[in-house]
């Protein structure tokens, strides 16, 4: 017994010792912990960190949808830049006629004249045809950039009809010049398209099925934007001109202020022609949209249909916008159309029922 006892001590002594160094252990941890923190404390502030910045940020935004011609700007947009100076032109021909204007709150309204003249005859522009096949080209979307509106002017054969947005702040001057250039002029009258409201032309858009006093006081409002117009045109539209309970009321207001309607052809289901017929209102038609592929071959062989179906009937009438491949295409296009033995005339002159200049 007494050879045991020495180890015995010595099992005891080594688990005392053990236990006081798994005591000393602990709290050295708990000395670390206090004056360090939590290490897993850490990773929750980390993950909350990156939950709160992911719910805060900033949804990327997608690109709008595709329209032609592109969507317009709300009123109140920034004005273009200032204009170069009026070239100059035959006394009066960029003034519009007091005789033709009505005044309203909201500004200047077409009318008819006392003597009978409507706007469509004193603002349209006369070229002589021959009796040549007749072909007219309109360019919409003028009005918005100061650098393709006076791109556009000036290079644009002066028988081409342009179309000018009604929201732009200073778009009576680039009419004016317009006119004193030779270039009749139409006004682009925001319509309700199929997408509506993805692609919204603005507050003062015809809608259909909104009443026939509603979209009344949203016409004119663009129709007092400004003056020196032979008629309107669509801006978008496809909805609207499908629908003759909203078309006709609106062509009845256009035929009694004694401007025409201009269907650019963009609305592949209008009804605007059998109401214009039943009106008897004045009213053209586009058959052809020339840019729909903006490449300079696609245009070229656009305007070489519009040749071939203004000989086999007598008049043609294609649409575009205000692209600078457009405006070169037409351009050189129209150089040799007299060689070709046809005529580049104005809207007007295309419109039926026939008004005489």
């Amino acid at each position: 017994m007494t050879g045991v006892a020495p180890s015995g001590r010595h099992a005891a002594q080594a688990l005392a010792f053990a236990y006081v160094f798994v005591l000393a252990c602990l709290a050295v941890l708990g000395a670390a912990v206090h004056f360090l923190g939590d290490p897993r404390a850490g990773e929750q502030i980390v993950s909350l960190d990156l939950r709160v910045a992911h719910h805060h940020m900033p949804k990327i935004a997608e690109a709008p949808p595709t329209a032609a011609p592109p969507v317009a700007p709300e009123p109140g947009a920034a004005a273009p830049p200032a204009a170069p100076p009026p070239v100059e032109a035959p006394a009066g021909l960029g003034v519009a006629n007091p005789a033709l204007i009505e005044k309203t709150p909201q500004g200047p309204l077409p009318r008819i004249a006392d003597d009978g003249t409507p706007p469509l005859r004193a603002y349209g522009m006369v070229v002589p045809t021959g009796g040549k096949p007749r072909i007219a080209i309109v360019i919409n979307g003028l009005g918005l950039s100061a650098k393709a509106t006076a791109a556009a002017i000036a290079e644009l054969p002066p028988a081409v009809t342009v179309a000018f947005f009604p929201y732009a702040n200073d778009v009576q001057h680039w009419v004016t010049l317009a006119r004193q250039k030779g270039h009749e002029v139409l006004l682009e009258v925001p319509m309700e398209p199929y997408d509506f409201p993805d692609s919204d032309p603005g507050q003062y858009t015809l809608r259909s099925g909104v009443g026939e006093d509603s979209n009344t006081k949203r016409l004119v409002w663009s129709l007092t934007r400004f003056t020196g117009y032979v008629g309107v045109t669509n801006l978008l539209g496809g909805r609207l001109l499908s629908d003759a309970n909203a078309l006709e009321p609106m062509m009845t207001y256009l035929a009694r202020r004694g401007l025409m309607f201009y269907d650019n052809g963009s609305a592949t289901r209008s009804v605007a022609p059998d109401v214009a017929a039943r009106l008897g209102a004045p009213f053209s038609q586009a058959t052809s949209t020339i840019d729909t592929i903006q490449a300079a071959m696609e245009i070229d062989h656009r305007l070489s249909d519009l040749e071939t179906e203004a000989r086999a009937k007598g008049s043609a009438s294609g649409s575009g916008f205000i692209y600078p491949v457009t405006v070169d295409r037409v351009g050189a296009w129209a150089r040799g159309l007299p060689g070709r033995g046809l005529v580049l005339v104005p809207v007007s002159t295309l419109v039926t029922p026939p008004e005489k200049h």
